[in-house]
């Protein structure tokens, strides 16, 4: 036992020289050195500082407003109307004047209750509003009794402002009476004086000036001010923020902020929501918004707006109590999971095994949305309260908010479902993009070639230029002599291209085709795909006006929609429309795009009786250059059909994809069942 504390028991025998001991007890007392010699009454009981009242604001601002900051100032408004807002939600006030003057003057007042004045019970020669206002932790927040939820909860905001304001002037009217004090750097310049009756005001009015000797040059800025209106108007539809500002302070500013503005929106979340997206593209035509009670919560709520957009990144602003939480919280994690599990469990009810591969990413990515929860003491990390971290709001959130997404969902079934395949798409995608980065690593680098058969153009202004996707060499070469060589590029294929929608990412990988042509449009795929460096504005699959080049168009637009979607969403894919026949009359010669429109010309444009002399071209091969450039590739007389994807049938249209390009041919044989009966004549 010994042994384990680095002694030895005594052994007869002759001793052997010691070995140096490896204790650490012993090696720390070998290396300690002897403690300077020093004069301990230098420190004493003297030199023990204590901070009364408002000091410890003074000294250390940044611990209660997290700086001395641009932000650090605005967050002095901010405490001053979230104390407003907590009267508004309470159901006390109907509307909030904000107003900003000359000289750094900010008034915030409400139609409230007003602050009480009575003598406080504890300070009995205190006014409650004097100790409110001098005291650190003071305010009616804390029990319950006065405010359900409010944004004020550790009973320091007011205060702080008023120990980091050069000038505050507060005026209470309650009870038909007018109350006025004044104050400077937090200490009383006045007592609590009774003005006079009032007959028609009641509430709070707050009017103060930052200390300069905290926040230096700094000032408010009206279109930072004025957005915080805004914001606390949005979140609460109850309340009117009357909004003014001294015009002088609005010279040469660039923001486009009101002299004066009603702020007032019914809509609440969804108004909100809906004027900062603007008219970007989203993947349901609705906002889903909505409010809930918290279960088993008897004053708390939880309100909401979402919208998916289709392109770009979205955001998620997040408020308690209406006070903006930046950094998020437990109730984002609850709005995260109830929808990711909302969207699974639906892929579930729809038998889409392919939900299940969905992430948070996936979901939140493109979500554009305002979350704002009513919560009885929530829990914030730090005064600044940028973060909730109540532990029970993260199952309040995902608990009411689940249920109306199931709802949702449910109710309008075509848009959830055209919402799962864009969160699919998102999925394969982000999977795709990985293999593919994956693969890169493994294979060696190599210098981006074009392929040997590809016929560029010679202008580089990809705006300007376009590439055509012919079928067979045969073709590429009447192509190539038909095309402007300075804006139309020409790119052969060999036969039938690999069925992407069947085939397997490595014999994605693997095929050549499609390895020259994704060289060839330059723009990368997966991970790698950058759409600004498509070296064509135009993509235009050319095949033959028969089924097999019907089959072949089909294979390419395939090719497109699954790897390389954002060039059919920005239409930069189009089909020609070659003709089938041409008609000719002695030097006269027309073209007709299929049988019908053959019949339609040869009544029309022809005299009845007359010999006409009908060819059908075999192919793009078949057909003389002029003629390829006259009917098909003159961008003054050819036609052009766009390929573009309908997001509102994204759900329909990846269903008809997976029946007819996909790997289960029972789905094919069920297309071609429901569709026989309606057949005249079949083209083989």
């Amino acid at each position: 036992m010994n042994d384990l504390f680095g002694s030895r028991s005594e052994k007869s025998g002759p001793k052997q020289p010691a070995k140096p001991s490896s204790a650490p007890g012993k090696l720390e007392a070998e290396k300690r050195l002897p403690l300077p010699a020093r004069d301990d009454s230098e420190y004493s009981a003297k030199d023990i500082e204590v901070l009364e009242g408002l000091e410890p604001v003074r000294k250390r601002p940044g611990m209660y407003i997290g700086g001395t900051d641009e932000a650090a100032l605005h967050h002095l408004a901010a405490e001053i109307l979230d104390n407003s807002m907590d009267e508004a939600v309470a159901g006390h006030a109907s509307f909030i004047e904000v107003s900003l003057e000359e000289g750094d003057w900010l008034t915030v007042r409400d139609n409230g209750r007003g602050i009480p004045v009575d003598p406080h019970p504890k300070f009995k020669n205190l006014s409650a509003l004097e100790v409110i206002l001098t005291t650190l932790h003071s305010g009616g927040k804390f029990g319950g009794k006065a405010y359900a939820t409010s944004g004020g909860l550790h009973g320091v905001g007011s205060s702080v402002v008023n120990a980091l304001s050069e000038t505050m002037e507060v005026e209470v009217a309650r009870d038909r009476v007018l109350w006025k004090q004044s104050y400077a750097q937090g200490k009383p310049q006045t007592k609590l004086i009774n003005a006079g009756p009032v007959h028609n005001r009641r509430g709070t009015s707050i009017r103060f000036k930052p200390d300069r000797v905290i926040f230096g040059n700094l000032a408010f800025i009206p279109a930072r001010l004025y957005r915080l209106c805004r914001s606390k108007a949005y979140l609460f539809r109850g309340v009117e923020i009357r909004w003014s500002c001294a015009p002088a302070l609005l010279k040469g500013g660039k923001d486009d902020v009101p002299a004066e503005a009603v702020l007032h929106f019914p809509g609440g979340l969804r108004d909100s929501l809906a004027d900062d997206i603007g008219d970007l593209a989203k993947v349901l035509p609705q906002i889903w918004a909505g409010e809930a009670a918290l279960p088993g919560e008897s004053t708390g709520k939880v309100e909401w707006a979402v919208v998916w957009l289709e392109q770009g990144d979205g955001f998620l602003h997040s408020y308690c109590n209406t006070v903006p939480t930046a950094q998020g919280g437990t109730h984002e994690a609850g709005f995260r999971a109830a929808l990711v599990k909302g969207l699974r469990a639906w892929g579930d009810h729809r038998g889409n095994k392919r939900a299940a591969q969905i992430t948070v990413d996936d979901v939140l990515d493109p979500v554009a949305a305002k979350l704002s929860l009513f919560l009885r003491d929530p829990q914030f990390q730090g005064q600044t309260k940028e973060k909730l971290t109540s532990a029970e709001a993260s199952r309040l959130v995902e608990t009411a908010l689940r249920d109306r997404f199931d709802h949702f969902l449910a109710g309008d079934p075509a848009s959830a479902d055209n919402l799962l395949s864009f969160v699919i798409e998102r999925a394969e995608d982000r999977i795709r993009r990985k293999e593919n980065k994956d693969t890169a690593r493994k294979s060696p680098t190599r210098r981006l070639r074009l392929p040997g058969k590809l016929t560029d153009c010679t202008r580089e202004n990809a705006a300007e230029t376009e590439i055509f996707l012919v079928e067979g060499d045969s073709a590429g070469g009447s192509a190539k002599q038909a095309r402007n060589r300075e804006t139309q590029a020409v790119l052969p294929l060999r036969g039938k291209i690999l069925n992407v929608a069947s085939a397997s990412a490595d014999k994605l990988r693997q095929n050549q085709e499609l390895k020259d042509l994704i060289e060839a449009l330059g723009c990368g795929v997966g991970d790698r795909f950058d759409r600004a460096k498509l070296r064509y504005g135009r993509v235009i699959i050319m095949t033959d006006a028969d089924v097999d080049g019907a089959h072949i168009a089909s294979l390419l637009m395939t090719f497109f929609y699954k790897e390389l979607p954002e060039l059919v969403r920005h239409g930069h894919i189009y089909l020609a429309q070659p003709p089938l026949y041409r008609l000719t009359q002695g030097a006269r010669s027309i073209y007709a795009m299929d049988d019908a429109d053959r019949e339609q010309k040869m009544r029309r444009a022809f005299k009845a009786g007359t010999k006409v002399e009908v060819s059908r071209f075999k192919g793009l091969g078949e057909m003389p250059p002029a003629q390829l450039k006259e009917t098909t590739m003159d961008p003054a007389k050819r036609t052009l059909l766009k390929v573009m994807a309908v997001p509102e049938q994204r759900a329909a249209t990846n269903d008809l994809v997976e029946s007819l390009m996909g790997r289960r041919p029972e789905l094919r044989f069920a297309f071609i069942q429901e569709r026989a009966k309606t057949v005249e004549e079949v083209d083989v």
